[in-house]
């Protein structure tokens, strides 16, 4: 078949943008075949394009060459229509255009298509990675469509947001100095220096500073940042985060422009309206309520001390485990005893065990009496004061961690989550929190150091100043998230700018002068030269777009995603490449044993 060529004619309207006050109005129409239904005397075909499908109607009025193109057609051919719109006589009430139709006068087939790998519908049954192969046909389902069209009215709304508010786009460098971040480089070699690389930047965290001290003030950037890291569902090794950086504020300064930029986009976008100003929890608090600095607190099922009660009971690993400095905390989850039976707390019992616990000890009451896994070690009165103090009643299920709270929090944090998606209790809605006063330093058992738990350049509270030297587990960070939903969706602080407070911290952090100089020195020498205070944040624009767009994977929102081996599945990178690239980079390849 040969094809047609446009011939002038020129498209008028989108697909999905007709509507009943077009009836009686020639339109011309470009799309995909969704489906062809001949019917003998009577075609119809469903036309497709990013803003939805029209349909197409052929009759015994409709000139017999274009009925015989329309019999020819097939899913996904690339048409033309032209026609005029009309009623329908038989209304979709499944599409926006459902009560109308085209009736078509002219047809041009502009493209082919064998048959597809899978069909494009949003309810495909493909595994994703046979679409993530064929992405550009799995780009054309509908629901992928909106993913991608709402990214791009948040960034649109995010430019125009901060346009208003004083900042300026910049544009950072993607090849930089490797420096240390916490996850590994993605390194580019050299050709013209050879044995020395560049890396991608992880974030563009010291040119941003850089630009304040270059008294540009306010700055934003759409900026893509990659991490060399294990993938999980809201994380790629490349991302795009919404980097501002301001001079001249503190942290309230920062949370008004972030919380005014959330209250316009949430409302542009969602028509949904953020009251002002969101919540704030400490971490320490977040940790000792929800096990987590990025908690969802959609709904209840704090955490709750149980180490006061047990400190003298009978049970050996509660007992020993508060003498020796550990503490023993509970989750009640209410209502849950007819969902939790022993086998399911088995699960959650493995679960406890692969993140870090020893154990899981639990209360579940579905009878008179409560079921104990640990009753015949405690007296009554503990088992009453374990009972009133978790709240319990007749239904619910505790569960039990004895560890050190470092292990303890995280683990109930963990299966707060498991118990609440599991007994569907998570409403709908946007919880947004603001976690602050993280500690400064974490300490690294592995190596015996104190490891920066943002980075070396974040500022410590004035009043923790003191313990630098002596005690940096009282070192707290002018430091914040951005959660939401139990997502972080953006990290942030205000910045050291004095040189000898910054020579420091390298020093509690174990860098000595001349490592610090190596490895930041182009940074620490600026601020010799007159540097405001500043601060800012990133603010991750793929997890944004995922809640936002109620998706369950942050691929969902990139058009190109990698996969959980880092590979992307339709250009098939990464590859190798011939021995003449290697040898211009001095660069040779090692076979695996």
């Amino acid at each position: 078949m040969t094809l047609d060529r446009m011939n002038g004619m020129k498209r008028t309207d989108y697909c999905g943008n007709l509507h009943s006050g077009d009836i009686g109005r020639e339109t011309v129409v470009c799309g995909w075949v969704q489906r062809q239904r001949d019917l003998g005397g009577l075609i119809f075909v469903d036309l497709r394009d990013r803003t939805g499908i029209i349909q197409l109607a052929f009759d015994d009025n409709t000139d017999r060459t274009v009925f015989e193109k329309a019999a020819s057609l097939h899913s996904e051919y690339v048409v033309m229509a032209k026609g005029k719109v009309r009623a329908r006589s038989s209304v979709n009430k499944d599409i926006p255009t459902g009560d109308i139709e085209i009736e078509v006068t002219c047809l041009k087939i502009l493209g082919q298509s064998e048959t597809t790998p899978f069909e494009i519908l949003d309810d495909t049954a493909a595994k994703e990675e046979l679409r993530l192969k064929y992405r550009y046909l799995d780009l054309r389902r509908a629901s992928l469509q909106k993913n991608i069209l709402m990214r791009h009215k948040i960034a649109k709304v995010t430019r125009d947001y901060f346009d208003e508010n004083g900042f300026i786009e910049i544009e950072t460098p993607t090849m930089v100095k490797s420096t240390p971040e916490g996850a590994r480089d993605y390194l580019v070699p050299s050709r013209v220096h050879k044995g020395k690389f560049f890396a991608l930047p992880q974030s563009p965290q010291m040119y941003k500073q850089i630009l304040m001290l270059a008294g540009f003030d306010r700055y934003i950037q759409l900026a893509r940042c990659y991490r060399d890291e294990d993938l999980r569902a809201d994380r790629q090794p490349e991302f795009t985060q919404i980097d501002l950086e301001m001079s001249f504020v503190e942290m309230e300064d920062v949370f008004q422009i972030a919380e005014g930029y959330i209250k316009r986009l949430f409302s542009e976008v969602m028509d949904t309206d953020i009251p002002l100003p969101l919540p704030r929890l400490r971490y320490n608090d977040a940790m000792e309520m929800y096990g987590s600095d990025k908690p969802d607190t959609r709904f209840e099922m704090k955490i709750t001390d149980l180490s006061d009660i047990v400190e003298n009971c009978g049970f050996g690993v509660f007992a020993d485990t508060v003498k020796n400095g550990g503490t023993v905390r509970a989750i009640n989850a209410k209502n849950a005893a007819s969902v939790y039976t022993r086998k399911e707390i088995d699960k959650l019992t493995e679960e406890a065990k692969g993140i870090g616990a020893k154990g899981l000890a639990f209360i579940r009451w579905s009878e008179d009496t409560p079921n104990c896994s640990f009753a015949k070690f405690m007296t009554e009165d503990e088992m009453s004061q374990i009972l009133e103090r978790l709240n319990m009643e007749k239904g619910d299920v505790a569960l039990i961690v004895a560890d050190k709270k470092k292990v303890t929090l995280p683990v109930l944090g963990a299966l707060r989550l498991t118990v609440a998606k599991k007994l569907d209790i998570i409403p709908e809605g946007y919880n947004f929190l603001w976690i602050t006063e993280f500690p400064f330093f974490e300490y690294n058992e592995e190596t015996g150091n104190w490891d920066a738990m943002h980075h070396p350049f974040t500022s410590p509270l004035d009043e923790s100043i003191p313990y630098l030297d002596t005690n940096p587990e009282k070192v707290y960070a002018k430091a914040y998230d951005l959660v939401l939903n139990g997502v972080e969706l953006s990290s942030g602080s205000i910045r050291i700018t004095d040189p000898e407070l910054q020579r420091k911290m390298f020093s509690a952090l174990g860098l000595s002068d001349e490592e610090a100089e190596t490895k930041f020195g182009f940074l620490t020498n600026a601020f010799k030269y007159g540097a405001p205070p500043h601060g800012g944040m990133g603010i991750g624009l793929d997890r944004l777009t995922m809640i936002m767009t109620g998706s369950d994977s942050i691929r969902d929102v990139i058009a190109f995603p990698k996969v959980a081996t880092s590979a992307e599945l339709m250009s098939g990178a990464p590859s190798a490449v011939d021995e003449k690239q290697l040898e211009d980079l001095a660069i040779a390849v090692m076979e695996e044993d």
